[in-house]
C-alpha cells in the first residue's frame, strides 16, 4: 500500500540560506518558490519553507538523557539510507543537535535517530527502525 505523502510549512529567517540547506546539504529538489516562500522535494513529500522576519523560539523535552527540540520534523528512513545520511551530514561538516545513536536499546521501538538544525533553527530528526512493526511499538 501506498502511504499518502505529507505536506509541512515551516519558518525561515533567510530564504537563500535555506535553500542552500535544503538542497545541497540534504540534496532535496526544488518546486515551485516566490520570494516569500520555497517548495522542496523532501524524499518524496512537499514541504515549504516561509519567510519569517523572526523564529519563535523553540522548547524542549527531556528523552532518555537528551534535549529533544519538541518541535520538529523528519523521516523514518531503511537503515542503509539513514546510515549514508548520518555519514553525508558527518562530511558536510552539519553540526548535529544530537549525534546519530540508537535509542531505547533493547526496548519495544528501538531505533536510530539523529537531529540536525536547518540554518532558521529548525528541529529535523531522522529515524530508522529495525521493521516497521517497531514503529508504534509499546
Amino acid at each position: 500500500m501506498s502511504l499518502p505523502r505529507f505536506h509541512l510549512a515551516f519558518p525561515v529567517t533567510d530564504l537563500k540560506e535555506a535553500k542552500i540547506f535544503y538542497t545541497e546539504v540534504l540534496g532535496c529538489t526544488l518546486g515551485r518558490q516566490s520570494e516569500n516562500w520555497i517548495d522542496f522535494n523532501f524524499y518524496g513529500h512537499q514541504i515549504v519553507a516561509h519567510y519569517n522576519k523572526v523564529m519563535p523560539d523553540c522548547p524542549t523535552s527531556l528523552v532518555e538523557d537528551k534535549q529533544v527540540p519538541t518541535s520538529h520534523f523528519g523521516l523514518l528512513l531503511s537503515r542503509n539510507d539513514w546510515n549514508a545520511l548520518a555519514q553525508q551530514l558527518t562530511v558536510k561538516d552539519v553540526n548535529f543537535l544530537i549525534e546519530p545513536h540508537i535509542r531505547f536499546k533493547g526496548m519495544p521501538g528501538e531505533q536510530a535517530t539523529m537531529f540536525i538544525q536547518d540554518p532558521a533553527g529548525n528541529g529535523l530528526e531522522f529515524k530508522s527502525f529495525a521493521s516497521d512493526d517497531d514503529i508504534f511499538a509499546v
